[in-house]
């Protein structure tokens, strides 16, 4: 959801030229792919005839999936119970989530959601007085503080209140390092430091409740104190929470800082958790610490295990078959492992990877695709481009199910060549002769 901050900026962003942010986005996306053409290749298609090709390609498209309405229900919930003070509502059912393992469709933390959307107004708040050069109304976090105050000894709470202060912590650091580093600096470390004072009092571990460690972890991520020992906590809250995924892309991301110092952590910790979750997830969970690593570090690319991380693609989708996932890894082959550009090669080894990840689409989407979930697409597509600011939500659909249509038509072009269609069912991709 967009904060309501930005959203006459984005309407005016829209309307005055941000129609042709996702032109320029698909245009460097097959850019790159052309560039990437070894000589001799298939022959260059032009943007009309992919367009012709892609209009037999015949898959459900669903502006509004599943998953997005499961994680509005519990964001929601979250922000109506704190905006009433039902603080101990809020708590129960935090609770209760964590207690449950419950999670979103798409495998997303129930207990997280519910704490996002606790904590979205205070800072939103915080993050627009920043992106406008103020400092922040101090009241609306002091009244969260209140509440812990008020409900000592309650660890949902508690949490709720850390991570306030620790998503206000990093809007100082992104928002304002660069024009008032110290006071930066100050505000951040003052927030670090609420956070760690809320969460002191409980022990997650013993509590059984994974998202207080999670809350730990994030906080111990940052943390130069504790930063030695996060892959170790990462994996006591893997062990305790192995079906969230979430914990295991966060390990992933939050290990990047090290690479510099152990190049090999991020392979290593992913096979360990591989092992750890091999009950759960098959060798799922080599796949999921390294997905958002891989998006986020090059480095991660050059010591990767590219046939371990197939495999454990396949094992992820056959654990877990709902399509909110097919598409996220649909779309990270297509786009996020997507060739590069000339200028920005990487090691052969690394190039040679990233290609073997990329051609993952075609047995992802035969195989695995039902229906079209646009906004993953066109989030990992200005992701992979960097745009800082999202258009609304209906350009984010249709640009999406736009860039999705035009991959799939490419990679299956030869199969549409004749003029048949290709479609999609539970039971797979398969064609349908021209008339």
């Amino acid at each position: 959801m967009f904060k309501p901050h930005y959203r006459s900026k984005l309407r005016d962003a829209l309307n005055s030229g941000l129609q042709g942010l996702f032109s320029d986005a698909r245009q460097n996306l097959f850019r790159r792919r052309q560039e990437a053409r070894p000589a001799g290749g298939a022959r260059k298609m032009s943007a009309a005839e992919i367009d012709d090709l892609a209009r037999r390609v015949i898959v459900p498209s669903l502006p509004t999936s599943d998953e997005e309405r499961a994680r509005a229900t519990h964001q929601d919930a979250g922000q109506k119970l704190a905006r009433q003070d039902r603080w101990a509502d809020l708590s129960r059912r935090i609770r209760h989530a964590d207690a449950t393992r419950l999670t979103t469709p798409g495998g997303e933390t129930a207990s997280m959601l519910l704490a996002f959307g606790a904590r979205s107004d205070v800072v939103a708040a915080a993050e627009d007085a920043l992106s406008d050069g103020v400092v922040p109304d101090p009241a609306g976090i002091a009244a969260l503080d209140e509440v812990s105050a008020e409900m000592p000894g309650d660890y949902a709470c508690a949490m709720v209140i850390a991570l306030a202060h620790l998503d206000i912590a990093w809007a100082w650091h992104t928002q304002m390092f660069e024009t008032a580093p110290e006071q930066s600096l100050t505000e951040a470390s003052h927030h670090l430091e609420s956070a760690a004072r809320m969460l002191e009092p409980h022990d997650g571990a013993a509590l059984d409740a994974p998202s207080l460690v999670a809350a730990q972890c994030a906080l111990d991520a940052i943390r130069e104190t504790r930063g030695r020992h996060l892959a170790d906590d990462y994996a006591r809250l893997i062990e305790m929470d192995p079906y969230g995924q979430r914990h295991m892309r966060a390990m992933g991301r939050h290990l990047l800082p090290f690479l510099a110092s152990h190049p090999t952590i991020i392979e290593a910790e992913a096979r360990r958790i591989a092992m750890l979750t091999s009950d759960t997830w098959g060798k799922g969970g080599y796949a999921w610490v390294c997905l958002d690593a891989l998006i986020g570090d090059e480095r991660v690319m050059e010591l990767l295990d590219p046939e371990f991380f197939i495999e454990a693609m396949r094992d992820i989708l056959v654990h877990r078959r709902d399509q909110h996932t097919v598409n996220q890894f649909a779309a990270f082959c297509a786009i996020s492992m997507a060739p590069r550009g000339a200028g920005t090669r990487l090691s052969r080894q690394a190039e040679e990877t990233r290609a073997q990840l990329h051609a993952c689409l075609d047995w992802v989407v035969a195989d695995h695709m039902q229906e079209l979930h646009p906004l993953i697409w066109s989030q990992t597509l200005l992701a992979a481009d960097e745009y800082r600011m999202l258009p609304p939500r209906r350009a984010l659909a249709v640009g999406g199910r736009q860039i999705a249509l035009r991959i799939i038509a490419t990679r299956f072009a030869d199969q549409l060549a004749d003029g048949s269609a290709i479609a999609f069912s539970p039971h797979g991709m398969y064609r349908l002769p021209a008339l």
